[in-house]
């Protein structure tokens, strides 16, 4: 099949195709005698399971590895869960960080009057000495 019915069947568009075939992540594409690209349903799978890891968002880097540990038949699945606990790991404390902000907003924006006075503690708090860790508020 052609990049489009490609792109059609994974999920992925031609130009994340061709940009996944430059950087190795899949591999190059067989040509037709014309070098018009000509994907298998292996190539199809494997842009299905690319197109599923960044749905989970998994980083190339992180998507090259577990392409390597699917296409390695003698792998130890230890090994992929391990992966998948870091990654965890890595979420949860970006969700932490995210709710820490989202905090810290919420209470400068409750803090604010939202009036037509110039005072706003938002705005201070922006432009006060990031080494003083504290949130201060008027």
């Amino acid at each position: 099949m052609n990049i489009g019915q490609a792109a059609s069947g994974s999920g992925v568009t031609t130009k994340m195709i061709r940009y996944y075939e430059s950087i190795g992540l899949i591999g190059q594409a067989m040509r037709t005698e014309s070098g018009y690209r000509q994907y298998s349903e292996k190539d199809i799978q494997a842009l299905r399971f690319v197109k599923r890891s960044r749905d989970l968002g998994f980083s190339l880097e992180r998507i090259k590895t577990l392409m390597g540990l699917w296409q390695d038949t003698s792998r130890k699945s230890v090994d992929v869960k391990k992966l998948a606990r870091q990654y965890i790991d890595e979420l949860n404390d970006d969700i932490l960080k995210l709710q820490s902000i989202r905090d810290q907003l919420e209470h400068l924006a409750d803090c604010c009057h939202g009036d037509n006075r110039p005072d706003c503690p938002i705005l201070a708090d922006l432009a006060r000495n990031p080494t003083n860790n504290a949130t201060k508020v008027r």
